[in-house]
């Protein structure tokens, strides 16, 4: 993210555009001290209230300094020089990066031409016997599409020499998780983030889910403390307060509702999204339609870079989707 964003009506990176939950903020005040500070992280905690929150064993997961160190972790673990990582495109930056500086030969697959949809078969036509990680966002960034547990259970059997990513940063906005399918599956991977519904992101905590055998492996690929003790302290009052999140993700669905239906009654092209997101066209406004409403303190993210013409606007409140329709009609046609 550039600078300048506090005050702003952050619609740009799909973080919580309300803030955390009240008893994050009061867990951290009761437990910060000066000592607190000087001593290295523990994590019993916090791997107690993960383990509770996802049904998982203590040792079928990792926790992560965000989703970032996730794939850089499971990326350091399988793959090496000259191995084949398929990632889609246009997906998460950081898939890339991480599968470029391990040296390997990214093979890239588009979503679907028009549509944006899973190509589920031009995945599977994909894989080879050198592929050795598959790293898969569901839902998609910066697309919004996704794909049922169906499609996930054919590359895990197509795959069987790959580690398979299934990242799920939006799951809250969307329902759809593959974490039941760990037990059955040696080969998948399952990451989780504090950074969007929880309203976390400055903390940086994920969690990375696997079966025990890999959980452990890839443990030797990790920092010892990698996660900080904000974040640790924080996070089971997080997971705790249920009902905040539930009311941030109602209030974001909401959103992209309102979002999907001003779109569709101004005459301009989105796509579905199962996230806390929409991505539209906006042609060659795309720029100048950013810069214009940052003007108006509303910052919302070209994608043109990768697809020409994208802008995508994340979900938050309905009074803050309310806001940016007010801005961009007062610029839209003047662009």
């Amino acid at each position: 993210p550039t600078g300048g964003r506090a005050g702003k009506t952050r619609l740009d990176f799909n973080e919580n555009t309300v803030g955390c939950s009240p008893h994050v903020i009061a867990r951290l005040k009761e437990r910060l001290t000066q000592e607190t500070l000087t001593v290295y992280p523990e994590y019993e905690a916090a791997r107690k209230a993960v383990a509770s929150f996802l049904s998982l064993d203590d040792s079928q997961f990792l926790l992560t300094n965000g989703t970032d160190e996730a794939i850089q972790v499971l990326v350091n673990t399988y793959v090496d020089d000259n191995d084949e990582v398929i990632i889609l495109t246009p997906s998460y930056a950081m898939y890339q990066f991480y599968a470029e500086v391990a040296g390997a030969e990214v093979r890239y697959v588009p979503y679907r031409q028009g549509t944006l949809e899973f190509p589920v078969d031009e995945l599977l036509s994909s894989i080879t016997p050198r592929t050795r990680a598959i790293l898969i966002s569901n839902p998609n960034n910066p697309t919004g599409s996704w794909t049922g547990l169906d499609s996930i259970e054919r590359i895990l059997a197509a795959s069987p020499r790959a580690a398979v990513l299934i990242d799920e940063a939006y799951f809250e906005f969307c329902g759809i998780t593959a974490l039941p399918m760990i037990a059955r599956h040696p080969n998948l991977f399952v990451s989780r983030t504090f950074s969007k519904a929880y309203g976390m992101a400055a903390l940086r905590l994920g969690v990375l889910a696997t079966q025990t055998a890999n959980a452990e492996y890839c443990r030797k690929a990790q920092s010892p403390y990698s996660v900080n003790l904000l974040a640790a302290i924080a996070l089971p009052a997080a997971l705790d307060d249920t009902g905040y999140v539930r009311g941030y993700t109602a209030a974001a669905l909401e959103s992209r509702g309102m979002l999907e239906a001003g779109f569709s009654r101004r005459g301009i092209r989105f796509w579905p999204s199962k996230a806390n997101f929409i991505l539209f066209d906006a042609g060659s406004k795309a720029v100048p339609l950013r810069d214009a409403l940052r003007e108006r303190r509303i910052l919302v993210r070209d994608r043109s870079y990768e697809m020409p013409g994208a802008v995508r606007v994340t979900a938050g409140t309905p009074e803050q989707t309310r806001a940016f329709f007010s801005a961009f009609d007062e610029v839209w046609l003047t662009l």
